[in-house]
């Protein structure tokens, strides 16, 4: 018996998935208690080790396209990040609750994570376009990614202030570009797949130099460099064993 026909909505819907996933990374912290400055050094270095682990795992993947666009597009989201670090600088932002200095982090850190997630959309939908079974493949990998990557959100995000609620909404919100690219890349494959190695490499070159000159930095101030370099560490061998695993 063959299977139904795949769907523009079916295809939004799988992608749906993977945006919702997200928001459970904010969930070990409904098990936590009192966040000390310490603490927050470590969820910073924690932070960084999954988006490095995650970066790389962006280029891997955009080098099995085009090696070229890739570093193109490492090379276009590091530009990008600079000239958003340097007009939010000098500038007063709010985030939801948070002011100043927290509020500007975690605007970096969602636009950076949404923005990475318009190349995972367009994988879903180039995903489809390929087959139902390679399409629901792709999608269940990116969903059981994102929560990770939720994590790396709510690690910047409720140490600072915003409540287990709130980290699980900017970590789905950072994801809806995924449903809302999948569908035109999987109506127009062709045209969607060359762009796809220069938006991993684009989210891959913003993270990367988010994890170096915002998270590291502040891990440094309120924990010890041992502690930070251990949690680091740790991270990104778990998110590099957790990313092969699912390849694989």
């Amino acid at each position: 018996m063959e299977g139904l026909p795949i769907t523009p909505w079916t295809v939004f819907l799988y992608a749906l998935l993977t945006a919702v996933a997200t928001g459970l990374g904010a969930l070990p912290f409904l098990f936590t208690r009192g966040i000390t400055p310490r603490h927050l050094g470590l969820a910073n270095a924690a932070a960084a080790g999954l988006m490095v682990a995650a970066s790389f795992g962006l280029i891997y993947e955009g080098v099995n396209y085009s090696l070229g666009r890739t570093l193109v597009g490492v090379g276009l989201g590091l530009l990008f990040i600079l000239l958003s670090h340097r007009y939010l600088e000098g500038r007063e932002v709010s985030f939801g609750e948070l002011e100043g200095l927290n509020a500007r982090k975690a605007l970096l850190i969602v636009g950076i994570m949404t923005l990475h997630s318009f190349a995972e959309g367009v994988g879903v939908g180039v995903a489809f376009g390929g087959g139902e079974a390679l399409g629901i493949f792709i999608t269940l990998a990116i969903a059981i990614q994102n929560i990770p990557e939720g994590l790396a959100i709510s690690l910047v995000l409720i140490p600072r202030g915003v409540s287990v609620l709130g980290a699980a909404f900017w970590s789905v919100f950072s994801s809806l570009p995924q449903p809302l690219m999948a569908v035109p890349a999987f109506l127009l494959v062709e045209l969607f797949k060359p762009v796809l190695p220069v938006g991993l490499g684009f989210a891959a070159g913003a993270m990367i130099w988010m994890a170096a000159a915002e998270l590291l930095p502040d891990a440094l101030k309120e924990a010890e460099a041992e502690g930070v370099a251990t949690v680091l560490t740790l991270s990104v061998a778990l998110m590099v064993a957790f990313q092969i695993l699912l390849g694989g």
